[in-house]
């Protein structure tokens, strides 16, 4: 025979179907549920509660400690885990930034990586560098638009001048 299951829901059936309305994350939806069928008398042992949301006993139990330990605001807490470091660090970005800032630039990603290295010591991926570049400082590549070497020059001029129009007065 099991202990009782015994447990005190703070807030109103109307206050948690209102909350069950607006929730939009699913785990976050099942605790919410849970309360709620708690509250409103139709489960009273944590099998059940386990059965109808697809969960383990155990998940049941932790969850409704956390609930008696800090209330709603812990039970619907998502830790999550802090990730890596990135590789190029706040410094360095602000140096590549300024970098990206020149007139002359960079003329390819594989230069901004050689850069990188020669100056920084740091060995970044290209692929890294270019997300970088493009997505978080939002630069671009200065690269002039491609010209013919055989291109005769005076003939760039005469075609110039043609396309000038005359001032309006």
């Amino acid at each position: 025979m099991s202990r009782p299951f015994n447990i005190e829901i703070t807030e109103s059936e109307a206050e948690l179907k209102k909350q069950l309305q607006h929730v939009r994350e699913a785990i976050a939806k099942e605790k919410l549920q849970m309360r709620w069928w708690l509250k409103s008398g139709q489960v009273t042992q944590q099998q059940e509660i386990g059965k109808r949301l697809g969960r383990d006993t155990s998940t049941i139990t932790r969850w409704l400690q956390k609930y008696r330990r800090g209330g709603l605001k812990q039970l619907l807490q998502v830790n999550k885990a802090p990730g890596n470091e990135r590789k190029i660090n706040a410094e360095v970005l602000a140096d590549l930034q300024r970098q990206l800032q020149n007139p002359e630039g960079f003329r390819s990603y594989g230069a901004i990586v050689e850069w990188l290295q020669e100056k920084h010591g740091l060995t970044v991926e290209y692929g890294t560098v270019y997300a970088t570049v493009r997505y978080l400082l939002g630069g671009k590549l200065k690269v002039p638009r491609p010209q013919s070497h055989q291109q005769n020059e005076q003939a760039v001029e005469t075609f110039k001048k043609t396309l000038e129009l005359p001032s309006l007065r």
